[in-house]
């Protein structure tokens, strides 16, 4: 199944490309600029006229502060072309064709999700906070709880592989993935080569991916691939090598869905070093979460809905219901989603709330930490208030500027209370919030900007689900294998780092 250096030098040749592209791109611009900006005095005025509307309009508009002021101050240090480049890279911006479509996306949803009074109430009846959370992601982002659903936690993606390949044998109808990262190798393998039967077999079978997530790991054209073999394909946002806003917005949910009766969620992408059998940065510490039963019908939209806005089609999503399905599962659970595009921080209100309800605890796992003010103050108020907070990130980092942005936090996090600890055998990719054995979420929301404001993304909000107590549980074993963030360590940091640290968290909004 495998192409070998084939496929290796494809994605090599498409990544080399897709560089020199950009970087001529930037060198070019700054050429012009230093060209003309003391030659010409007429092209100067424009640009500081542009700088002057672009920071007006940065500031009129109703976003996180932190990302307005990450692109304020370069546009006052830099006046000249610090309003051009908002212009090219900042914010949201689509086409007003483009938002009409993403509005589809809601009323599509909405739908064919409607609110179910009972299980509210019912949920209202046994805790009053624990439905206002509930009633939050029905309203605002149109995702309904449900009852009748079984959830099985996954502590590592090595757990998941197993039970997603044996979901995927079993399929009788249709096989829908969306993933922001698919790479060739034992674990892509596996799957595709069920794909590619179940194709053959007459199964209805959809594959959507990110191209910008795929750009190091999938040739161009990769589509085309799968398409040949009966797959139907769609690639989300195909990555143009242009400067531009569209590169803010990606597709970072994940979802696996089996004939609209088996779900899979979760931090875990569709490659090797997921389930560790590729070593990047030490282990992997990752995750997932499978639901059978009726809240799979909102995993199963989610995707329908995106497919079709990506696709250009119309399917009649009712004809892909499944029968009421024969499951007693306990507790509630509610599948969810975030688009970007429409104003409201979804993910971000979820762990918001959750720490908001806690009156015993808050155990946070995340592959990052970089949060804004209502964030942390959030998270600082629940420890000072007696809560006890916890926060495990990754020893090895991914991405190295990343993490030295992650260790910025500590030190005031950890001086007003939070306890923090890291990984050592390596990298958590994990994002997991369990709260006072009653609560959790899991799903693929980074606390990050991109993760919180700018990205697709998904996750499931639990109430005394199966697997909440197993959700706990892998944050516990998970807590021994750390390494605690000590108050003397942090205040033993470097001169040089610290300042390094400040510039990064100036431009922590638009990494």
């Amino acid at each position: 199944m495998r192409k070998g250096p084939g496929i290796l030098k494809k994605v090599f040749q498409r990544v080399v490309m897709v560089s020199i592209s950009i970087l001529a791109q930037l060198v070019v611009f700054a050429l012009l600029i230093w060209r003309f900006q003391d030659n010409n005095e007429i092209f100067y005025v424009l640009l500081l006229l542009l700088s002057m509307a672009a920071s007006l309009a940065i500031i009129s508009k109703n976003t996180n502060p932190a990302y307005k002021i990450a692109w304020l101050v370069p546009i006052l240090i830099f006046p000249v072309f610090g309003g051009l480049f908002y212009l090219m890279l900042g914010g949201n911006r689509i086409s007003r064709r483009q938002r009409k479509k993403l509005e589809r996306v809601e009323l599509t949803m909405r739908r064919h999700l409607p609110a179910n009074p009972e299980t509210s109430e019912a949920l209202a009846a046994i805790d009053p906070s624990a439905a206002m959370q509930s009633d939050y992601l029905t309203n605002v982002a149109g995702c309904p709880p449900y009852r009748q659903t079984e959830t099985q936690y996954f502590p590592l993606g090595d757990d998941a592989y197993p039970a997603m390949l044996d979901a995927l044998e079993k399929a009788e109808k249709y096989i829908f993935l969306e993933y922001f990262i698919i790479g060739e190798g034992v674990m892509w393998d596996g799957i595709l080569e069920i794909l590619r039967h179940k194709a053959q077999n007459g199964l209805d079978v959809r594959v959507m991916y990110d191209d910008f997530g795929c750009i190091q790991v999938l040739p161009t054209g990769y589509r085309k691939q799968l398409e040949a073999w009966g797959i139907k394909c769609c690639v989300f946002s195909p990555f143009i090598p242009v400067v531009s806003a569209r590169l803010n917005n990606r597709d970072h949910r994940k979802l696996m869905i089996i004939d609209g009766k088996v779900g899979f969620t979760g931090g875990i992408n569709l490659s090797d070093e997921y389930i560790n059998r590729k070593e990047r940065f030490g282990h992997w510490k990752d995750n997932a979460i499978a639901l059978r039963g009726e809240a799979v019908w909102s995993m199963t939209v989610m995707f329908l809905s995106l497919w079709d806005y990506v696709r250009g089609e119309a399917d009649s999503i009712p004809s892909f219901l499944p029968p009421e399905p024969q499951v007693e599962g306990h507790g509630f659970v509610q599948p969810y989603t975030d688009n970007p595009m429409d104003d409201e921080p979804v993910g971000s209100s979820v762990y918001l709330n959750l720490i908001a309800r806690a009156n015993r605890y808050i155990h946070i796992m995340t592959p990052y930490l970089i949060i804004d003010h209502s964030m942390f103050q959030a998270l600082v108020t629940a420890a000072k208030s007696g809560v006890e907070v916890v926060l495990l990130t990754p020893h090895i980092p991914d991405k190295w500027y990343v993490h030295v942005l992650t260790r910025a936090h500590y030190e005031e996090l950890v001086k007003c209370g939070v306890k923090i600890y890291e990984y050592t055998p390596g990298f958590i990719h994990s994002k997991v919030f369990s709260v006072d054995g009653h609560y959790a979420t899991v799903g693929t929301v980074n606390l990050d900007y991109r993760s919180l404001y700018l990205h697709f993304e998904n996750g499931v909000f639990l109430y005394d689900a199966d697997c909440v107590a197993d959700v706990e549980q892998d944050f516990q074993d998970t807590l021994i294998q750390s390494e605690e963030v000590t108050l003397e360590a942090c205040r033993a940091t470097s001169v040089p780092v610290r300042l390094v640290r400040s510039l990064l968290r100036l431009f922590a909004p638009l990494m």
